[in-house]
């Protein structure tokens, strides 16, 4: 039976990558690398010359390796000429997401998705995660703390995302990791909603930062049930504020739109003339 994950990569780099398809293989062990998450996109990859003595490959092996995953969109080139990781599953680029993202009530369905899937990313983890995961779990925690007590939107929706992803990785199932790469290309840029809304009412930040520690602590304490039940709160919760920001807006336009008259009244010239 072949070798697979840690003693597949271990065998690679111990006798090299050999025989008639070497370079297709050196291809297929980075792409590996890539599927499990432990090469990231815009990540740069190694100069030619450490690669090859990393994956005891020859030179001219390597660049025929790496040319079959510029040609499959794996591999691009950043403005210096190092070869990085492709911008690969970090955001939905078909129209119809754009369709959607413009559309509010498909927010909700997004947040029921969300639900179902932090929910089992969250038992799986708790019963997955190893050492290395937990230690990247702590740091993810300790940037949340550091993001709250400087009240800072921005950091503290970025420190989210960043815990969310680290869970998604502790679970070790490879298909919800990738879709949660697509997602979190969403969130940062606000395609589905703005999650800097939330962190500007201090009330919401509050009750985020204990949501985030209960997932946490129930995964850290390898309680399924708990870190489970902690994930889908903490989106249930997320879905009706959202709803009740979009709601209060909704609200605050109407009122101002009574002010002048939506436009169409000789109210709106007087305040013009006025202003």
């Amino acid at each position: 039976m072949p070798a697979k994950g840690p003693e597949r990569e271990a065998k690679v780099v111990k006798d090299g990558i050999k025989g008639v398809g070497a370079a297709e293989s050196t291809a297929r062990h980075i792409e590996d690398l890539i599927l499990e998450g432990s090469l990231r996109p815009g990540e740069p990859l190694l100069p030619e010359r450490e690669m090859a003595l990393r994956l005891n490959v020859s030179r001219p092996t390597l660049r025929q390796g790496i040319k079959l995953l510029e040609d499959r969109g794996l591999l691009t080139a950043d403005q210096s000429g190092a070869r990085v990781i492709a911008p690969i599953a970090t955001s939905i680029t078909d129209p119809l997401i754009e369709l959607m993202s413009s559309r509010g009530e498909v927010v909700d369905d997004y947040l029921e998705l969300r639900g179902t899937l932090e929910g089992m990313a969250a038992k799986l983890a708790a019963t997955r995660a190893n050492d290395v995961d937990r230690e990247g779990l702590r740091r993810c925690m300790e940037r949340i703390d550091a993001a709250h007590d400087k009240a800072d939107p921005h950091d503290e929706a970025d420190a989210d995302v960043d815990l969310h992803i680290a869970i998604y990785e502790a679970s070790h199932n490879i298909v919800l990791l990738q879709i949660m790469h697509a997602l979190s290309g969403m969130l940062r840029r606000g395609v589905f909603h703005n999650r800097e809304k939330l962190y500007s009412r201090s009330e919401v930040r509050e009750v985020l930062l204990g949501q985030h520690r209960a997932i946490y602590e129930g995964v850290m304490s390898r309680d399924p049930a708990a870190a489970g039940r902690a994930a889908e709160e903490h989106m249930a919760y997320t879905q009706r504020v959202l709803a009740e920001i979009s709601a209060a807006e909704a609200r605050l336009e109407i009122s101002l739109r009574r002010i002048d008259g939506g436009n169409l009244s000789s109210r709106s010239r007087a305040r013009n003339k006025a202003g």
